[in-house]
């Protein structure tokens, strides 16, 4: 429907009808109504000869087709006419009604209505807000909600996919070159396995008598708290087992407290008998984290547990303290990089990694560890191994400080504060520096004591 004027100067109002069943945009009607008058254009479609017929049998008041309209000052509209202007009518009037319905009512302008695909958490969309305006501590909490969600969804798929890694090393004998096992792991909460060497019984004797439980305490921490605590050492190479294998076989038949791999001690082999530790680890005990600790570190029990248990629910997660030193390509100097042309130009620095006197694992990361052993490049330094392993993959890296806390005074200002430390060594020492001497001062000084350890979170 629109306005035109003639070129006489009066306006007139042309309608066209036409049928949504038609078959083209030329069937259609065209009516000019002009000062009461309504007269039917004529085009193709009413000059075929049944349209004209259905003309010629209406009413005798019925217009007539013509090429021009006709002049000003005609009857009143026809019955036929008035019928069509009804029928045009009511199709622009359904056509208006649609459109209004497409858009928001005037009434309520802040009432919204949308919908959510079939099988969707509906507490996850808005459905309607009936004048109402967002609760800002609602939708905090409902992107927590699928926040936490998400995490949960990413955190089963990795216990699968670590479950999986398991069975394999278990069905390969933990990587470790045994015999395969056939005894389910045990459950635990945190395995820690101190690093040691066959000179080192007075370090291992100094634990014993501070940090590290003994005898039936030790069975009770594993049994209660999920706890367990080995020392853990490979072999002399002598053959057929030489006078430190034995000495080692003598500790561990008064103490029960070793984890004895299939890998010859050495150095420059602490990679090696890393990479060896998880593998036999993760065979042996179904934990959520893996610890590798010096036997010249101070340790808390209750807080390092404490402190992982708050990165339980997270897949592959690696805690300890970041560094990045440099890489010493010069020989001769101690922790001389012998590959520094790997990590570019002389002067670079590693990649962020764990320092390597303690840090952690989720079992996930360990069993990681375990299942591609073989392949798994070894540095001359075990804690940059182990990070150059973990540096490609989708891991959580925590950067946690109480794993590196100073010896007295420092250990100790920060307990008194009430923030115990997970972990105490000298930086200097990379370890505690007259370890033997000093670890029962410094259990004295920064211990949490028995009662956080046996109170802890596991």
């Amino acid at each position: 429907m629109n306005d035109e004027q003639q070129s006489n100067g009066i306006h007139v109002t042309r309608f066209t009808l036409q049928s949504v069943y038609a078959q083209s945009d030329d069937e259609k009607l065209e009516f000019v109504y002009e000062s009461g008058s309504t007269n039917i254009v004529v085009n193709a479609y009413t000059s075929q000869h049944e349209i004209a017929q259905q003309d010629k049998g209406g009413v005798g008041a019925q217009p007539q087709l013509e090429k021009k309209l006709l002049p000003r000052g005609r009857a009143p509209l026809t019955a036929k006419a008035v019928l069509a202007l009804c029928v045009a009518s009511f199709a622009v009037g359904l056509l208006l009604s649609g459109r209004v319905s497409l858009l928001p009512s005037a009434s309520a302008p802040g009432k919204v209505k949308t919908t959510s695909a079939s099988g969707c958490d509906d507490s996850l969309a808005v459905s309607k807000l009936d004048g109402e305006s967002h609760d800002p501590k609602g939708i905090l909490n409902e992107v927590s909600r699928t926040h936490h969600a998400i995490r949960s969804l990413d955190k089963a798929v990795s216990t699968l996919e670590m479950e999986l890694a398991v069975e394999r090393a278990r069905s390969g004998g933990g990587g470790t070159g045994g015999a395969a096992s056939t005894k389910a792991p045990q459950k635990a909460s945190v395995v820690i396995g101190i690093n040691t060497a066959f000179s080192s019984k007075k370090r291992r004797d100094s634990l014993r008598e501070t940090w590290v439980p003994t005898g039936e305490k030790l069975r009770r921490l594993e049994k209660e708290k999920g706890i367990v605590i080995r020392f853990v050492i490979g072999r002399s190479g002598a053959a057929g087992g030489g006078p430190a294998d034995r000495a080692i076989d003598a500790e561990e038949a008064e103490n029960k407290d070793f984890m004895r791999l299939d890998h010859v001690e050495g150095y420059l082999e602490l990679s090696s008998k890393t990479r060896i530790y998880f593998a036999t680890a993760v065979a042996t005990w179904d934990a959520d984290f893996y610890v590798k600790v010096d036997d010249d570190v101070h340790v808390n029990l209750g807080m390092l547990s404490t402190r992982l248990a708050k990165y339980r629910a997270r897949p592959r997660v690696y805690v300890g303290c970041m560094k990045s030193g440099p890489v010493l390509s010069q020989r001769g100097m101690k922790y001389h990089e012998p590959e520094y042309w790997k990590f570019g130009d002389v002067g670079n620095k590693y990649f962020r990694h764990a320092t390597g006197q303690i840090y952690a694992v989720s079992k996930d990361l360990a069993a990681y560890i375990s299942v591609n052993q073989p392949i798994l490049h070894r540095y001359a330094n075990e804690d940059v191994s182990l990070g150059a392993w973990l540096i490609g993959l989708e891991v959580e890296h925590v950067d946690d400080r109480s794993m590196c806390c100073a010896t007295p005074p420092d250990c100790e200002w920060k307990k008194r504060a009430g923030n115990v430390c997970a972990a105490s060594f000298d930086w200097s020492c990379s370890g505690v520096c007259r370890s033997v001497d000093r670890m029962k001062l410094i259990h004295n000084a920064c211990g949490e004591g028995q009662e956080a350890l046996w109170g802890a979170a596991t």
